[in-house]
């Protein structure tokens, strides 16, 4: 279990029994799917609390913020920095030099109030919510888990270098299956919805950071968590809340 924990606590702002062990770091990218569901079952009992005592708007504000604390601003910041560094058409070193600057841009300020307020409006006309407020976080992480397999990752060095190293294609085979798994459960058929919007996000990240870059980021990872987490609220309002 100490890798599960080690996921929960780098993903989340979850206490977790145990400390973190670097041995367990590269395995516990098994486990992203997992706590998304985690992440998931939390923001629907947020959610259905919520909309006992507040109108839709005040409650998908919450429920956002709420969002936002649970994963600590992680993958937020990893789009912020993202949006900063491509948004500013600099050439692939200086690219990367104002991705890892901690200072935050105008760009990714643009960002990540856009990205607020389609989570914010979408959730405020999806009533209820169980469904995608449950496949969102798990779709996000299993995307995340197949960036890391299966496009480069940019940096000698990093977290990200490591997760990559440690995610044998046994690993990446029961990470997929249980996200898939999960969302199936969930979502029953439109489980391909779901599953399709999340490789068409991931894929066109992955294509435009690959053209500038030639590879991946931590940040970019973030970045398609918080893409796809709000495409997959889109997709569902757009089908018109299907089941």
């Amino acid at each position: 279990m100490n890798a599960f924990f080690t996921a929960l606590a780098f993903l989340t702002r979850i206490p977790v029994p145990v400390r973190m062990d670097p041995r367990d770091w590269p395995k516990s990218t098994v486990y992203y799917p997992l706590v998304g569901l985690v992440i998931g079952v939390l923001l629907v009992l947020m959610n259905e609390a919520l909309s006992l005592l507040f109108p839709p708007l005040v409650r998908s504000v919450l429920v956002t913020a709420g969002w936002v604390f649970l994963t600590g601003g992680l993958h937020l910041d990893g789009l912020m920095d993202t949006a900063d560094g491509l948004g500013a058409n600099k050439d692939r070193e200086q690219t990367l030099a104002i991705m890892k600057d901690s200072r935050v841009g105008a760009m990714g300020v643009l960002a990540a109030i856009l990205l607020l307020g389609v989570k914010v409006s979408a959730l405020t006309y999806l009533e209820p919510a169980i469904i995608p407020l449950l496949a969102a976080p798990v779709a996000a992480r299993t995307g995340m888990t197949a960036a890391i397999a299966f496009f480069p990752y940019l940096r000698e060095q990093g977290m990200g270098l490591n997760l990559r190293e440690g995610l044998s294609p046994l690993r990446l085979g029961v990470a997929l299956t249980s996200g898939t798994a999960i969302i199936a459960v969930v979502a029953g058929w439109w489980t391909f919805l779901i599953l399709g919007g999340t490789a068409l996000v991931i894929g066109l990240i992955a294509r435009v950071v690959l053209r500038r870059l030639g590879g991946l980021t931590g940040d970019v990872y973030g970045c398609m968590a918080e893409a796809v987490e709000a495409a997959i609220l889109l997709l569902w309002l757009a089908a018109g809340d299907p089941v």
